[in-house]
């Protein structure tokens, strides 16, 4: 068995490495070649090139392409480019523009994960007959019996597991993820050492087709009808101002209501169908169950008969929750104090156990529930 749980010698072990270009699917791909695997580099166009910011990066961009292909040269490895910008476009630009313009804030990168990457890429390495598909994401893997499960990764800092919830078993059996047990210094650490040409470039920072992380942009350009005016109303249903398109609101958001208030104002809840943005106090935020579609379970449903862990944003803690499933929807009972939670962002189900933090699944926030309104 090799490093990777794979029996066979690791010359004659195939294995495809998505490489986005930045560093650390490079040092993915710089590792398994020095061990001896036999690496093919693919790099995934997603989009026609966008103007960046200055403070960062976005990723699948043509500078992204031509660093993956200068790391692939050097490391000595097949380097092989996909061009996938009509499928993203179709299943992750139109759909994130689609949950927006319904009231609420969509998480592309998942989506992103759960079609042209974890779908369409894998079948191709599929095709090429790979033994595996390696990434550079930062979460952890543990095979028992044949049967792989997805762990929170070391660095808490850098876990990609929330991004990653919709990933099937088949895939999941199928991925790698090399990165899940060290730190991010390490990671750059290591490109410094192998003298890879993406050693200190910036991390890609919002999402990739969103220039300077300016959403309305976006949608403008594909959605220009979408810039309606509406009224903006208190919990009681009063108009106590105008705002220009629910697109550029989200919930939990004070910033930029534009209404005076001797306390402040948030986003409470984003009304599509009649064109108006709700605002309440920051009590009124507090969310207390939530209902989820298209459920992703990747454990045994016996596992979810006791008080677990959900996250319902990338960034945010760990929350203890009640969960009753049901056949491709759940309602979850939040017992912690949680706010400004949105429909349209992910739910994601972590169990404690020796290995760590477990993935057991997740699924998409349809609505939510608290003592003043439901979304």
């Amino acid at each position: 068995m090799n490093s990777l749980g794979i029996n066979k010698p690791k010359k004659e072990t195939k294995i495809v490495v998505a490489m986005s270009g930045g560093v650390d699917s490079s040092v993915v791909a710089a590792l398994m070649k020095q061990e001896g695997y036999d690496v093919t580099g693919i790099t995934l166009k997603l989009y026609d090139d966008i103007k960046q910011s200055k403070e960062g990066r976005q990723c699948c961009a043509g500078q992204d392409i031509m660093d993956a292909k200068r790391v692939s040269e050097k490391i000595n490895i097949n380097h092989e480019i996909l061009y996938y910008q009509k499928k993203f476009k179709s299943e992750v630009i139109d759909s994130f523009i689609d949950s927006y313009t319904a009231g609420e804030t969509p998480i592309p990168c998942v989506q992103c994960n759960q079609t042209v990457k974890f779908r369409d890429l894998f079948k191709y390495a599929k095709d090429l007959k790979a033994d595996a598909l390696i990434t550079g994401h930062y979460v952890s893997r543990v095979q028992k019996n044949g049967r792989a499960s997805m762990y929170r990764a070391k660095d808490y800092n850098r876990d990609q597991s929330y991004f990653l919830f919709s990933t099937t078993q088949e895939q999941l059996d199928y991925l790698r993820f090399p990165l899940g047990e060290i730190d991010k210094s390490e990671t750059r650490s290591i490109a410094k050492k192998l003298n890879l040409n993406v050693a200190d470039k910036p991390d890609s920072q919002d999402i990739c087709f969103v220039p300077n992380g300016d959403y309305s942009s976006v949608i403008k350009k594909f959605r220009p009808e979408s810039f309606k005016r509406g009224k903006i109303v208190d919990l009681k249903g009063n108009q106590i101002g105008e705002h220009e398109g629910i697109i550029n609101y989200t919930i939990g958001q004070r910033k930029g209501i534009k209404i005076s208030s001797d306390k402040p104002l948030y986003v409470v809840n984003i009304n599509a169908k009649n064109n108006t943005v709700i605002v309440g106090r920051k009590e009124n935020l507090e969310i207390k169950e939530i209902q989820l579609r298209e459920l992703n379970i990747l454990a045994d449903k016996k596992e979810f008969s006791e008080i677990i862990n959900i996250k319902v944003r990338s960034t945010g803690r760990l929350l203890k929750a009640k969960i009753n499933l049901f056949n491709e929807h759940a309602k979850v009972e939040i017992l912690d104090k949680e706010t400004g939670i949105s429909p349209g962002q992910a739910c994601v189900f972590y169990s404690k156990d020796s290995y760590g933090d477990k993935v057991l699944g997740g699924g998409w926030i349809n609505r939510t529930l608290n003592n003043n309104l439901s979304t």
